[in-house]
């Protein structure tokens, strides 16, 4: 989600009184120093209380393994009709786990498989919806000749069948004796128009009946229609439409009314043609608003889902419109079937998810919230609804109301929601209860990380500190146990303690939360150097970041702590720059860019370096965001083009990258133009040969002007391009000159071609100048261990478990080297 989840109980649990200025007016001597020890300790707790971490409103299953083989299962043998609503679990699961590109494949398999056309309206806009920000990918695609494939506009009328009987009925000549007139005059207030009688006759059977049968109608030469609400001139175009079968051109109010007398006299032909007509005028969302009650009113279901698709095609911005907001939240079932036919839970979800994105307090979350769990048909769609609904209900204080959704969801299977109940309890005042519930949990499934965190909420000291523990080895990935650690030994003046727990988890997750917490841990200590480089790498991350609960704008504090830190010199920051890259200090690296940006050095190209390391922090749309930025700083063509290629490689678009390239090298050869070039060729050709023209293609670029950092890199892959080729004599030679410019990562290349010569030692002494010399070398640790023997594989392998525990191979390697005995393999993985 977007949008931060925040729990009721965190909300409650605000930080002391404090006023940020306070603490960054010490140095100007507006201040005193903090002179006694229970002054300095109250200070620091009130910048280092940790939030309660919410209840988040997302499918978490105990065994997401389980959950996916049964959804794959499903997907193979259901029926087409079912797949879409399959696809949009799996993205409720993949929301759960935070991935975004799982779930937007998802999303797309479900847009593709939708079996009606309110499914594809509803999954395309979901895509538009999650491509906010992305236009740029589609006009660079349209630049290169290629037309992005949109999950846009759909022609609604196009995919409704015309399934409407003829309503011709038998011609009767006769009645009773008496001949029945070929024409037929109706009155219309001062008007008659003159029909013919069996034409009229045909449009349905009530006007058959009225016409051609017992009714005294049907020997009338003039009937009065003055009382059904049709014109003089809607009538003369129903007549026509009864000759010719179809609508003239007439004005949308002229086409309303017929559609009206079409419903109201079963005119299923007459009405069809009228609903299509109208769908093929919705332009604009007012146009939408006016013409969505008419359609829901008169059962019009091609001119409602119109309507429906200017609305979706327009989110999140509709939804700030009422009038919108009142069509989704109160229609009744019967409308709903018009409107989005069986596809009424996807809607729901849909706008469930934006609304929540955009205030997760407010009554339109809510409302669609309960439409969502009335849509809710199966056992897994009821679950998710009644959790979600479950979260809002408990920010916004309606406890009854969110325990009686929470009990709900977990009776359907979803033990999450426990965690819901918890909390309520401790609301209540049963702090031990809901200890209970969570210990109750535990023992009965197979326990999960937010299970002990969640627990040790409703316990003091050893057993809290515990069951953060457990937390911790169970799921490495949760933020709180880190926090919670870190800020109780701060609080304890163990401030060396405090550090390291902090950074055990910011050396492999860049969570903003915990650049927060140690931007505060600096601040108490007033070492404001290390302070900035932290709030500057968070507003490189979120430049609209807020701080203290969001009372305080990240950019306000920067420019507070600014004041306390020596001005750098645009070559001073270059050196620091240099400093920090070579060491492997990403963060540090990020906030010397942030200062950079601020001067009059070319802004372009530290945009591209920001984009560099974001992407190795793993936070790719930031990365994008930065290279949007360096598109738009581009001081000249060919550089544009450059940052235009890289944009379109790093979205999966390697072809259109690489074409880029070559424009870029056609106006002018640079650096930057023959190295994305060589990295897309070699990404985009599978034919072994193109090895050549990439290590050409890399020695130009070494040709071309550019800084030690760039050039560093340069040197690193054309090594690695001459290994692949066993060119190992020049593959050394590149490592070497890379390593004189600093490029410190030259040092595993160079491992590798002392290991291919056979010289394990020399590897393994190499990628220990690495380790020693990086900042983050969990990688570097996992490289070593392959050059080294069985006791110093395995130390550094659980070296890297506990500098990044989400690297896979060294749990692979250690239940492999337990297959003997394959019980304990399996609980090495946590598979049993």
């Amino acid at each position: 989600m977007r949008a931060s989840f925040t729990s009721d109980s965190c909300k409650e649990s605000q930080l002391d009184s404090l006023n940020p200025q306070s603490w960054l007016q010490v140095e100007r001597g507006k201040l005193s120093k903090f002179s006694s020890r229970s002054s300095s300790s109250s200070s620091i707790e009130s910048l280092t209380k940790v939030p309660e971490p919410p209840v988040q409103p997302f499918f978490k299953p105990v065994d997401y393994v389980e959950v996916l083989a049964q959804i794959h299962e499903e997907l193979e043998s259901c029926p087409p009709q079912e797949r879409s609503n399959l696809y949009l679990f799996q993205y409720q699961l993949f929301k759960g786990l935070g991935e975004a590109k799982l779930m937007r494949r998802s999303l797309r398999s479900a847009w593709l498989k939708g079996s009606t056309v309110h499914e594809k309206l509803v999954f395309g806009a979901w895509l538009k919806y999650e491509r906010q920000g992305e236009e740029l990918i589609s006009d660079l695609l349209a630049t290169c000749g290629k037309c992005a494939q949109e999950s846009g506009p759909v022609d609604v009328s196009s995919e409704f069948d015309v399934d409407i009987s003829s309503g011709s009925h038998e011609t009767l000549s006769m009645m009773n004796g008496k001949h029945i007139l070929r024409s037929v005059s109706f009155k219309i207030g001062d008007e008659k128009i003159v029909c013919d009688r069996q034409k009229i006759a045909s449009l349905s059977a009530p006007f058959h009946a009225m016409l051609n049968g017992c009714f005294s109608e049907s020997l009338c030469e003039h009937i009065d229609l003055s009382e059904n609400n049709i014109s003089p001139l809607g009538f003369r175009e129903i007549s026509e439409f009864s000759m010719t079968g179809s609508l003239n051109e007439v004005s949308p109010d002229i086409l309303l009314e017929i559609l009206i007398f079409a419903n109201k006299f079963c005119c299923e032909r007459l009405k069809d043609a009228c609903d299509r007509k109208l769908a093929s005028l919705v332009s604009s969302r007012d146009d939408a608003v006016q013409l969505m009650e008419c359609a829901l009113e008169e059962n019009s279901p091609v001119l409602a889902a119109s309507c429906l698709q200017v609305f979706l095609q327009e989110l999140p911005d509709c939804l700030n419109d009422d009038r919108v907001v009142e069509i989704f939240s109160h229609s009744n079932k019967q409308q709903k079937m018009t409107m989005v036919g069986s596809a009424s839970f996807s809607l729901y979800c849909l706008l469930s998810e934006v609304a929540m994105n955009l205030d997760l307090q407010s009554d339109k979350t809510a409302f669609f919230l309960d439409q969502l769990v009335e849509s809710a048909e199966t056992n897994r769609q009821k679950l998710l609804a009644f959790h979600q609904l479950g979260c809002v209900r408990l920010l916004r204080k309606e406890y009854d109301e969110a325990e009686r959704l929470f009990e709900a969801a977990l009776n359907a299977g979803h033990i999450y929601s426990v965690s819901g109940l918890a909390r309520l309890g401790n609301i209540r005042g049963h702090r031990r209860g809901a200890y209970d519930k969570l210990s109750s949990v535990i023992s009965s499934v197979t326990p999960l990380g937010w299970m002990y965190q969640e627990r040790s909420l409703y316990c003091e000291g050893d057993k809290r500190w515990k069951d953060l523990e457990k937390a911790t080895e169970l799921d490495p990935t949760l933020t709180y146990p880190y926090m919670y650690r870190a800020a109780s030994l701060m609080r304890k003046q163990d401030v060396q303690a405090a550090l390291a727990e902090i950074n055990r988890i910011l050396g492999f997750k860049l969570a903003l939360e915990c650049l927060e917490l140690r931007f505060c841990f600096y601040l108490a200590l007033e070492n404001y150097q290390a302070a900035i480089c932290d709030v500057q790498a968070i507003l490189t991350l979120s430049p609209d970041y807020r701080m203290f609960e969001g009372r305080v704008a990240a950019s306000q504090l920067r420019t507070l702590v600014r004041e306390h830190v020596d001005n750098w010199t645009t070559a001073d920051c270059w050196l620091q720059l240099y400093d920090r890259w070579s060491s492997v200090d990403d963060i540090g690296s990020l906030s010397v860019i942030y200062q950079m940006l601020e001067s009059d050095a070319a802004k372009g190209v530290l945009y591209f370096r920001q984009s560099l390391l974001l992407l190795r922090l793993n936070c790719p749309e930031a990365a994008m965001r930065s290279l949007q930025l360096a598109r738009q700083h581009a001081s000249t063509e060919h550089e544009r083009l450059v940052y235009e290629g890289w944009i379109l490689y790093d979205t999966g678009h390697c072809n259109e990258g690489l074409q880029k390239a070559e424009e870029s090298i056609n106006i002018k050869k640079s650096f930057e133009a023959f190295f994305l070039k060589a990295y897309a060729l070699a990404d985009s050709s599978l034919d072994p040969s193109c090895s050549s023209t990439v290590m050409s293609l890399l020695e130009e670029a070494l040709k071309c002007p550019s800084d030690r950092l760039r050039k560093g890199q340069a040197l690193n892959n054309l090594g690695s391009v001459y290994v692949d080729c066993g060119k190992l004599d020049l593959a050394a030679d590149c490592y070497i000159n890379a390593l004189k410019i600093r490029h410190t990562r030259a040092h595993q290349g160079l491992a590798r071609v002392h290991f291919l010569k056979n010289d394990k030692i020399a590897a393994y002494e190499e990628m220990t100048k690495l380790i020693v010399k990086a900042q983050n070398n969990a990688s570097a640790y996992e490289k070593r261990s392959e050059y080294c023997d069985r006791e110093l594989t395995k130390a550094d392998l659980e070296m890297v478990t506990q500098l990044d525990p989400l690297r896979v191979y060294p749990y692979r390697y250690r239940a492999a080297g337990l297959i003997h005995s394959p019980l304990p393999a399996l609980s090495f993985l946590g598979l049993n």
